[in-house]
This record gives C-alpha cells, structure tokens and sequence, in this order.
C-alpha cells in the first residue's frame, strides 16, 4: 500500500501504520517572522514577571512605578523591559498625567497560541 508501513510487534503480530496528511493552521511567513519575534521579547524572566504582574493586576492595568518593586529591578530597567513588551504588541500604554500605565493586549498572546496551533491561553 502506498504511504503504509508494515510494523511487527514484539508479539509477531503485523499491523499497518499510515502516514496521514498533517493537519496545522496555515500561517504565512511573515506571521511567522512576526510571531518568532514576540517569542524573542518574552525570552527573558523579567518580560515574563511584568506580563505576569500585568495579567493579574486588580484593574487590568498597573503604573510603571509599581511594577519596579514586585519585578525587583530598577525603574530604568523595568522602564527598558516594558517598552520591548510593548514593541512586540503584548502591552498597551496610557498616559495620565505624569503616569504611564500598563495592561496586556491579550490578542497578541491569543495571536501566538493561534501559531503554534493550541487554544488561546488568555
């Protein structure tokens, strides 16, 4: 049979084992670009803790300021971390007065679940 494998088993039985059609989400190369771009920007622990912060902050939304002490980083380094977030498209910024405050833009993150071919995770 074409595209068959015969296989004996360790009882001597024969079976046939096919080789099917694989079945994933067509995805173009630049959503793939774009995709292994965004994983880069959350290869790092502290984009992991910010976004992490972010998706369990009690408003859906956190100032900079607050995000230094619980990330345990300075505020020009939380500053440096959330601006790669936000370059990827995984956070969305507000300015009231003197604030910036920060929330998670879950299309994105439902975006990359979509790539990889699993349900959305958010």
């Amino acid at each position: 049979m074409a595209g068959s494998t015969t296989i004996i088993d360790l009882r001597g039985e024969s079976a046939v084992a096919y080789c099917g059609p694989i079945q994933s989400v067509v995805v173009t190369d630049g959503e793939v670009a774009q995709a292994a771009h965004q994983f880069k920007a959350l290869a790092d622990p502290v984009r992991l803790r910010l976004l992490n912060l972010l998706a369990n902050a009690p408003r859906g939304e956190i100032s900079a300021c607050d995000l230094v002490e619980p990330a345990g980083k300075s505020q020009p380094t939380v500053s440096h971390h959330l601006k790669v977030l936000r370059e990827a498209g995984f956070v969305r910024t507000e300015r009231r007065g003197q604030w910036i405050y920060y929330s998670i833009v879950p299309e994105q993150l439902a975006a990359l679940s979509s790539i990889l071919g699993m349900p959305a995770i958010v």
